[in-house]
């Protein structure tokens, strides 16, 4: 078997597999840098006062769709009134 074919026969490019690998890695590392950011930007607002646990839910929130928002809304008050807490 030749080093360009894997178990299976089939045949495999080693440069564009590691291409592949290392864009991966390049992403990956990438996406740690910006989660450390994020962890950043709400040190930094908990430091100025603000709760982080309410700071993420309101980006939860603005990334769904309005109309999805609204009826999840109108579903948990209808819930709370069968319940009595309201």
């Amino acid at each position: 078997m030749s080093k360009d074919q894997n178990a299976g026969g089939t045949d495999v490019n080693g440069a564009e597999l590691t291409q592949f690998v290392e864009r991966y890695e390049h992403l990956d590392a990438e996406k740690k840098d910006i989660t450390d950011q994020q962890k950043e930007v709400m040190a930094e607002a908990k430091g100025r006062g603000y709760d982080p646990k309410i700071l993420k839910s309101i980006v939860a929130e603005r990334k769904r769709d309005k109309s999805d928002l609204e009826e999840e809304e109108a579903i948990k008050e209808a819930y709370k009134r069968a319940m009595g807490m309201e």
